[in-house]
């Protein structure tokens, strides 16, 4: 058994030292965009499409970004920004605007943070991480998983998390196991760091800082965009807790909702809107929950399917409130022939 373990020790550590060999760690950089002439024009549409943002508040959503990706909003203030000079946002459209938040408390659960760096993060062909599952013990992730290097090698990091000046979330390993083996130990005393052992593309919303996973909260998301402030980072309830805070002098206050006693549900105010066939000059719109009893359970690319089975009231002063069914709620829809196959 003796012989067996040190044969094993041997093994991961050479395949360590030829995973970092020629591999220094390379300073991730932040180059300044360079100058050019289309610069003031860039900066004047953006000025536009600023002032064409539509207000937005959101309480007890449960808002699908994916299939089996769903971030769990408590409570969002900010805008939908339209990605397009001249296009207002389209509620129906996630490719039309970016959600700019000015203040939020959002948390995802650790079946699909899973999923989201399985499927959004470490997706890409060619990635060195693969089969991620994420869970939960006491106050810290415990990230297991297969890095690709010469063979494939099972591993299971243990990490705390905290936020980065920059607003971005650290994963700090506490343990770490390679193989079976003390892969944190055994990292030290071949002078290897993760930084040189894993090369991740970039573009997808992680990177590694050292040992550090560094993670994007913006970037690791799939459309619709959204932008913030991270503040505050933690784990509560088996799940993790994200707080975003205002920077620059943003509107944080909440809106003047038309239905105010409903617990569950998205406001949007201010500028111009789309959504379906309809469009609203000046919108006020708010969609409500049927249930109250729970999130309200939320995919905009079911958007059609939502409004369909609900149902709407035009308010005294024009505004439009809709009453919408949670997700599982909604018929399920006719299964598709992959793209090719038809």
């Amino acid at each position: 058994m003796l012989a067996e373990r040190s044969a094993q020790f041997l093994y991961v550590a050479a395949l360590m030292l030829q995973s970092a060999q020629g591999q220094p760690p390379v300073a991730a950089r932040h180059d300044a965009p360079a100058a050019s002439a289309s610069t003031k024009g860039m900066s004047s549409a953006t000025a536009e499409m600023k002032s064409a943002a539509v207000g937005a508040e959101m309480q007890n959503v449960d808002f699908h970004i994916d299939s089996d990706v769903v971030l769990r909003i408590k409570r969002l203030r900010g805008e939908l920004v339209p990605t397009r000079s001249g296009t207002p946002p389209r509620l129906d459209d996630k490719l039309s605007f970016i959600l700019s938040i000015h203040s939020a408390v959002i948390s995802m659960d650790t079946a699909s943070l899973s999923t989201l760096l399985n499927r959004h993060v470490f997706g890409y062909s060619g990635s060195p991480l693969s089969k991620l599952h994420v869970s939960v013990d006491g106050d810290q992730l415990v990230l297991t998983g297969v890095m690709h290097k010469v063979v494939d090698m099972p591993f299971r990091i243990r990490a705390s998390t905290a936020l980065t000046p920059e607003g971005e979330i650290r994963m700090h390993p506490t343990t770490m196991k390679v193989m079976g083996m003390n892969a944190a130990g055994l990292m030290k005393f071949l002078g290897v760091r993760m930084d040189g052992m894993i090369k991740l593309q970039p573009g997808h919303g992680a990177r590694i800082d050292r040992d550090d996973f560094i993670l994007d909260p913006a970037g690791m998301l799939p459309p619709p965009a959204m932008r913030g402030r991270l503040t505050a980072i933690g784990i509560a309830d088996g799940r993790l807790l994200q707080t975003f805070g205002s920077a620059g002098g943003r509107e944080t206050t909440p809106l003047h909702r038309l239905h105010s006693s409903a617990p569950n549900f998205m406001y949007f105010h201010g500028r111009t809107l789309r959504f379906g066939k309809l469009t609203m000059g000046t919108t006020d719109l708010e969609i409500v929950d049927n249930d109250p009893g729970n999130p309200f359970d939320y995919d905009p690319d079911r958007y059609s399917d939502h409004l369909v089975a609900g149902w709407s009231q035009t308010t005294t002063t024009g505004g439009l409130i809709v009453h919408m069914p949670d997700l599982k709620m909604l018929p399920k829809r006719a299964a598709t022939a992959p793209e090719g196959a038809r």
